[in-house]
């Protein structure tokens, strides 16, 4: 399976927006490996100001910490690309944030940077949504840098979709 392209991007941002506004939702992303690119997603769309609130953009852990309220001894325990760093994250993200759905994303990127337990390609994502519980799961994408950090962006949306649906 190929990357998502561009237009595939934009246009689950579309539907993420349209299902937030909908549903009355505002939402906040907290993103690492892809620094930025799913907030910069929904933002491209005109007028998603009414849905989108903000992104943290936590790159380092110590920017997890203290932005998003990630426990230390957790990074320091499990490492930043794992289920329970990716669900802190969405759960910060939730409580600074006033918002009612987040969106997280942790992972390795690549070239560089993988272990046989954490291949390049491995993204952890989580989504919280006020009031319901934090959904979670993990992929191993294909690709160079630049196709797992778009399969990531566009994972990431469907999930905020399957959460703004429910």
């Amino acid at each position: 399976m190929s990357p998502p392209d561009s237009a595939e991007i934009a246009d689950l941002a579309r539907r993420v927006l349209d299902a937030c506004r909908s549903h009355g939702l505002h939402l906040a992303t907290a993103e690492s490996c892809t620094g930025g690119l799913i907030s910069g997603a929904l933002t491209e769309i005109p007028g998603s100001s009414d849905v989108v609130a903000c992104g943290f953009v936590t790159y380092d852990n110590a920017a997890k910490t203290r932005m998003l309220g990630v426990d230390a001894g957790l990074l320091a325990r499990l490492g930043a690309v794992s289920t329970e760093v990716a669900s802190a994250m969405a759960e910060g993200a939730l409580a600074h944030a006033p918002v009612d759905l987040t969106v997280a994303v942790t992972g390795i990127a690549g070239p560089g940077g993988g272990t046989a337990k954490k291949p390049v390609g491995l993204v952890h994502f989580a989504s919280a949504r006020r009031g319901g519980p934090v959904l979670a799961e993990h992929h191993v994408f294909a690709g160079d840098r630049a196709a797992v950090r778009r399969q990531t962006v566009a994972t990431a949306l469907r999930l905020l979709l399957a959460r703004a649906t429910e």
